[in-house]
């Protein structure tokens, strides 16, 4: 990080995130900064695919800080996300404790050399100058037992094992923590953390986005795809693309060569950006060539 938090601004934020590749709006660079500064969890809502686990990424990289990431599923529990005993090593160790005639090794194997350190207890036991970036995925894919565990572990950045005590973060984590809404995360949770909804970006944006990404299309698709992008996006579609699809449709027109979007090479990389039969389907009904028209209109 280039600047102590006492220094720093929401155009430093912006200006770093984009120097990682990471184009901001406005508000989300604020809620960062604010992340930052104040020492607070970041919690990002939104639909798939407009860059909330990438906030985290860039994160790290600006900072310098470890980027710890803990993917979410129905069923995570401790033993995932804090930390669990190396049951094999322990066993191997008390044998050759008793092979060699050792006594009163119990206490030992309850000891670090054997403890299996998961992303969290990771993130509030570390020694790098730099706090790691500790990124709690898609946390609406977990359950509320695990959702409770984590309202004490964001309140006081601290786990307790048993057979260790307690160990408590002397530089809080950065945790940026995201949802896509597939259920309501309990208001208990938000709470302890700042809020932001990432929404798809505007227009201009998302052809920055583009250009920055996918340099080896020309600025012309970039409109174009960006245009045909917010053209799709107005369909109500089951699942609309998002900036990675964006990316990679520019991309993939790029690597055929194209440098306008046509009627029947929108239809063959229509895959690239839309990853339901049914969105495909229904854009075929509709006619690719008036999201031709839309992409050329935008992308003059």
């Amino acid at each position: 990080m280039a600047a102590s938090t006492s220094q720093l601004t929401v155009d430093d934020v912006s200006d770093a995130l984009a120097g990682q590749g990471y184009l901001a709006d406005e508000g989300l660079a604020t809620s960062i900064f604010l992340a930052v500064v104040l020492h607070r969890p970041l919690f990002l809502e939104g639909d798939a695919g407009v860059g909330k686990t990438e906030v985290a990424k860039v994160l790290s990289a600006w900072t310098g800080g470890e980027l710890l990431r803990l993917q979410c599923y129905e069923g995570i529990d401790v033993s995932q996300a804090v930390y669990e005993w190396d049951y094999a090593r322990q066993l191997l160790h008390l044998r050759a404790a008793e092979s060699g005639g050792a006594a009163a090794v119990e206490d030992d194997v309850y000891s670090e050399r054997f403890l299996v350190r998961r992303p969290l207890l990771r993130a509030i036991d570390h020694t790098a100058d730099a706090p790691p970036v500790l990124l709690i995925d898609e946390v609406d894919r977990s359950d509320d037992e695990f959702e409770a565990f984590l309202l004490e572990f964001l309140s006081e950045y601290a786990v307790t094992i048993p057979e260790l005590g307690t160990f408590k973060a002397i530089e809080p984590p950065l945790v940026i923590i995201t949802s896509n809404r597939t259920r309501d995360v309990h208001d208990a949770l938000k709470r302890r953390c700042l809020y932001h909804w990432v929404e798809h970006p505007d227009f201009d944006r998302e052809v920055a986005i583009v250009r920055l990404r996918a340099p080896e299309a020309v600025p012309e698709l970039a409109r174009q795809v960006a245009g045909a992008v917010e053209a799709l996006r107005g369909m109500h579609l089951y699942k609309p693309p998002g900036v990675a699809e964006s990316i990679d449709w520019a991309a993939s027109l790029a690597a055929l060569g194209c440098s306008d979007i046509d009627a029947r090479t929108l239809d063959l990389t229509l895959g690239t950006v839309l990853k339901y039969q049914e969105d495909q389907q229904r854009v075929r009904a509709t006619g690719v060539d008036e999201l031709v028209r839309a992409a050329l209109r935008r992308g003059i």
